[in-house]
């Protein structure tokens, strides 16, 4: 399966697809998708928890007893705990943002999903989330799982990437392409 997706591919494919092939197996995709996405959250809102996951200075047993304290204060339990251990004790715990990419393709494709990555000026409640899945939907004909980057710099608008297509219809872009039309006319 990794070996058909690009996007799993390398030393993040391939412990995906084993983290997938076993939650696959004790019928937990669902479980450890969900634990995949707190811990990615937890990482995007700490600072401190990307300097430790990513900086070879910290040593496989402070990550690991940092990592511990992490996992039982935020709930992450069983198949996902014992994976993010793996990664740590394994001095992968760098990649796993692209680890968890990559599951997340192999659970999207496990289900006939698309995947889209969107980037926006600032958080979508769950309605405009819900409209712009339900567009996304009529386009595709997928159930499409997003995920919802945000970037002040691009303004207003937002940005779509659905496999090899991308709609850009950000602020930022327009007001660019506006300033390069008033270059070439002045």
């Amino acid at each position: 399966m990794a070996a058909e997706d690009p996007s799993v591919s390398g030393v993040s494919g391939r412990y995906a697809t084993a983290l997938f092939e076993l939650a696959r197996e004790e019928k937990s995709i669902d479980a450890v998708k969900a634990d995949l996405d707190k811990f990615e959250a937890m990482l995007n809102e700490s600072a401190d928890l990307k300097r430790l996951v990513r900086s070879p200075v910290f040593s496989a047993d402070a990550q690991a007893k940092a990592l511990n304290a992490l996992l039982d204060k935020a709930g992450i339990t069983g198949t996902s705990a014992k994976f993010l251990k793996v990664l740590t004790a394994n001095r992968r715990l760098f990649a796993v943002a692209d680890v968890i990419r990559a599951f997340r393709a192999l659970v999207a494709k496990f289900k006939g999903e698309a995947t889209a990555d969107v980037t926006v000026a600032e958080q979508l409640n769950e309605k405009n989330l819900d409209a712009l899945k339900t567009a996304l939907k009529s386009v595709t004909g997928k159930d499409v799982a997003l995920n919802v980057k945000v970037d002040p710099s691009i303004i207003g608008g937002l940005v779509v990437k659905l496999g090899s297509r991308m709609v850009d219809s950000s602020l930022r872009t327009k007001l660019n392409s506006i300033k390069h039309a008033m270059k070439e006319a002045g």
